[in-house]
């Protein structure tokens, strides 16, 4: 090889260096590396445009012109340009073979990417570009210009130069999954504006270099919004708060979870690896959107807390979700084993359940019953939101093919895709089934309410005879202690006189009791709230009120009873058709025969 020609092999490429420049400017931006495009520079490449300098295609593959020569910034403005493309869903993977957009779809969708760099600027602009843009997304605009043609500030709004810059291929391989670039940038796109909000706020030190100096639980959190939908909305909807000081005073070891919150706290102080670091969120995350807070009713809240930490690291370690930390509870003997199977197991053994360690730490669990203090929970219905992301998360993860799910974790999800029955709509089927409705009597010697409007017409009124009464009644013994609270007499109150005047039941017999009984005898439903009174007399002991209704004489031997109460009371025996009516997460001190709703 001759001197001059091994030279001339040595010398950098300056367009080259220009096309790397701008192309780590574009990936340095959190939103748009989320797209995972590649970008393809080599000779000979037909898909490359002829004189501009990208053009995109739709199995995320941005083409550059191999010789073309521009400054960094402007590489960098028409990168971003074409990974927004796709980032929009402009130009979706398929299997099948497609149509090329025409010249109104191409123009519009230049316009809404280039509209939106103009506020999310990354690069240098071209100077052609107009000054404003119209409002509408693609399909508006494209609509509107098919009847006026493209105005021509807008044709040559793209990087191709006036050629199209975007392609529509077909996917090549049948055998994977196609790519969802669009919700991974949107999820993407949705941490950088919230990192943006904390640089303004004081409470990171800057958004550029993020990537460099990202905390290895936010790089956990970012792959679960952009690598594994199951749990990929739970991840965009929940904060993590990682402080030390806070960690400290409540006794938090590594990690601990606020469901009614939509907070994971976590101890900054520990050391895991980023593996393990996902295991750990995707525990806490679990724990939130099963609701297992709510799901222990009157069982231990640690032995409960213990048995959902052996099934979620279970679940984990089958999914291959990360790295298990070393002194986790795991026992693969448990397999294929709900929550409340595995308590049932543990609760035989209370000394050595005791022992037991969760991420909070031993002794106790790290399902926070309450939001720490100094902290308020979210008014939004968080219920609805862990349910809906467990649900969409699922069906994601069994659309794209990302592997096997533990048939346990499958059966809960598809359980809260069908909640269940509210406690009022089974109090109103329990009603229709114990509480008959009266079949009313018509008269004349008894005028109807609306004989004044019709003096000429005789109208016969509508009267229940005192057999009907007595057939179409029930009791309610009703807790007036002090530990009921006012909410929970507000709801049933409101539920038992709701359905009563539905069904045109008369009177209730209603007994009221705290140390003692007090029969108020039969009530219209609407004036039992205004009878109650709450006396707080000490302990609460309700078996006097359902033994002076088996004893009364004009209370019918099939009449139905409602017992309400916030759990705090005596064994009690109910010899007829009953039901209890009792605050969610209280339990009762005996096991009810009839069924008990749970008032929320």
């Amino acid at each position: 090889m001759s001197r001059s020609r091994k030279q001339g092999a040595d010398r950098p490429d300056p367009a080259a260096e220009a096309f790397a420049a701008g192309a780590d400017l574009v990936r340095r931006n959190p939103a748009l590396a989320a797209v995972h495009a590649d970008f393809v520079r080599a000779k000979g490449n037909a898909d490359a445009p002829g004189q501009g300098l990208v053009r995109a295609d739709s199995n995320g593959r941005v083409h550059i012109h191999p010789t073309r020569r521009a400054e960094p910034g402007e590489w960098a403005w028409a990168l971003a340009h074409a990974l927004l493309h796709l980032g929009f869903g402009h130009l979706p993977a398929a299997k099948e073979p497609r149509e090329q957009p025409d010249r109104f779809d191409l123009a519009a969708r230049c316009t809404v990417v280039n509209r939106f760099l103009a506020t999310f600027p990354i690069g240098t602009a071209p100077d052609h570009l107009p000054e404003s843009y119209p409002d509408g997304d693609e399909e508006q605009l494209a609509a509107r210009w098919r009847k006026t043609d493209v105005p021509a500030a807008y044709e040559r709004c793209g990087t191709a130069d006036g050629e199209p810059d975007q392609l529509l291929v077909q996917w090549p391989r049948w055998d994977t999954a196609l790519p969802d670039r669009q919700l991974a940038f949107a999820y993407a796109l949705t941490r950088t504006v919230s990192a943006a909000m904390d640089v303004a706020g004081g409470r990171r030190d800057r958004l550029t270099g993020e990537r460099v100096a990202q905390r290895p639980w936010d790089r956990a959190l970012n792959w679960f919004v952009s690598s594994y939908p199951l749990l990929g909305g739970l991840a965009a909807g929940l904060t993590v708060v990682a402080d030390a000081e806070l960690a400290r005073v409540h006794d938090i070891a590594v990690a601990a979870v606020d469901a009614s919150a939509g907070v994971i706290y976590i101890n900054p102080l520990k050391r895991f690896t980023d593996e393990e670091w996902r295991f750990i969120l995707a525990h806490e995350m679990l724990h939130a959107a099963l609701r297992h807070g709510g799901r222990r009713g009157a069982r231990d809240h640690y032995l409960f807390n213990v048995a959902a930490d052996y099934v979620i690291n279970g679940w984990l370690v089958e999914m291959s979700v990360g790295a298990m930390p070393e002194g986790l509870l795991y026992d693969a003997e448990l397999k294929g084993m709900s929550t409340e199977e595995v308590y049932d197991r543990i609760a035989t053994g209370l000394r050595r359940g005791r022992r037991l360690a969760t991420l909070r730490g031993k002794g106790t669990g790290d399902i926070l019953g309450a939001p720490l203090p100094g902290r308020t929970a979210d008014p939004v219905d968080l219920d609805a939101f862990y349910r809906r992301a467990l649900v969409q998360g699922h069906q994601l993860h069994t659309d794209r093919q990302r592997g096997l799910l533990p048939a346990g974790l499958v059966q809960e999800i598809r359980a809260l895709a069908h909640p269940p029955v509210p406690w009022d709509a089974r109090l109103a089927r329990w009603f229709d089934e114990f509480v008959p409705r009266p079949e009313p009597v018509r008269s004349y010697s008894r005028p109807a309410r609306r004989q004044a409007s019709t003096p000429d017409i005789p109208r016969a009124g509508r009267s229940f005879p005192p057999e009907e009464v007595a057939r179409c009644t029930f009791g309610v013994v009703l807790d007036t202690s002090g530990s009921m609270s006012s909410p929970l007499l507000a709801k049933t109150l409101g539920a038992i006189a709701s359905y009563a005047e539905a069904r045109d039941v008369p009177a209730a017999r209603v007994v009221f009791c705290d140390a003692a009984a007090y029969d108020a005898g039969y009530l219209a439903p609407t004036e039992i709230a205004g009878r109650v009174r709450v006396r707080g007399r000490g302990g609460t002991v309700l078996q006097p009120g359902i033994d002076l209704l088996h004893r009364a004489e004009d209370f019918p031997p099939t009449a139905p009873v409602l017992v309400i109460t916030d759990g705090w009371c005596d064994v009690l025996r109910v010899r007829r058709e009953h039901a209890y009516l009792i605050p969610e997460g209280a339990g009762l001190p005996f096991t009810p025969r009839g069924p008990v709703f749970r008032v929320r």
